[in-house]
């Protein structure tokens, strides 16, 4: 953990109990219990079929990497849009959860050997998994409550552009992806604002407070609209 993520964590508890009352989190004591609770058996492995990803983006044959600001490390997505959206979450991850080390994120694969059809979103380099080993399919409850309060944020805050896998009914708690196809007005205007943002100082990931009050209200209205 990052010194940026420890000092945050030590200030969390106001931010927890927030998030609480706000229906953000249930901290009931099953809930509360050392993460790593299996969800169920997973699927066996079948063929993507077709030329594009179940979130409808073109599957690609190769994908640049593009480097996680401020981390050090790099990551293979599609250009564009889908870049800018995936390498925010992969930044504030880093930021605000822990720092990146070497292999803890990838992106675009050329494997159509697939569990579930959110995994095909990696052959169009629309998707990241953030420290998949540590956070399989098949297993909840891997991110502890501070975590979770950082990844509802990231959602809100990217307006349903981006989904997360811990939402899924076989969770995947390392897995992000596009939610949207590419031609959603969403997509672009999400980017644009993220891109706006990371050409203003004190602006964008590494400068956000995600247990701030308004913040979490922001969560609780996107999350009580469906959009997550």
């Amino acid at each position: 953990m990052n010194d940026l993520s420890r000092r945050r964590v030590l200030g969390a508890a106001g931010g927890l109990a927030g998030a609480t009352a706000l229906g953000l989190l249930d901290l009931t004591p099953a809930a509360a219990a050392v993460p790593g609770a299996t969800a169920g058996p997973v699927p066996k492995p079948t063929n993507w079929r077709g030329t594009r990803s179940a979130n409808g983006w073109k599957i690609l044959d190769a994908a640049a990497a593009h480097p996680i600001e401020g981390s050090g490390r790099s990551v293979q997505l599609a250009e564009g849009d889908a870049a800018t959206l995936l390498l925010h979450v992969a930044r504030r991850f880093h930021y605000e959860i822990d720092e990146l080390r070497v292999g803890d994120v990838t992106g675009h694969s050329t494997t159509r050997r697939i569990r579930l059809p959110h995994e095909s979103n990696y052959l169009s380099g629309t998707a990241i998994s953030i420290r998949r080993d540590a956070y399989p399919l098949g297993v909840g409850g891997g991110l502890y409550p501070h975590e979770q309060v950082v990844v509802r944020d990231i959602l809100a805050e990217l307006d349903g552009v981006v989904a997360w896998g811990g939402d899924l009914a076989t969770p995947h708690e390392s897995h992000f992806e596009l939610a949207l196809g590419p031609t959603h007005p969403k997509v672009r205007n999400v980017a644009r604002k993220l891109r706006e943002w990371r050409d203003t100082p004190g602006e964008g990931a590494g400068t956000i407070d995600a247990f701030a009050p308004e913040r979490l209200a922001t969560v609780a209205s996107f999350r009580a609209r469906g959009a997550s």
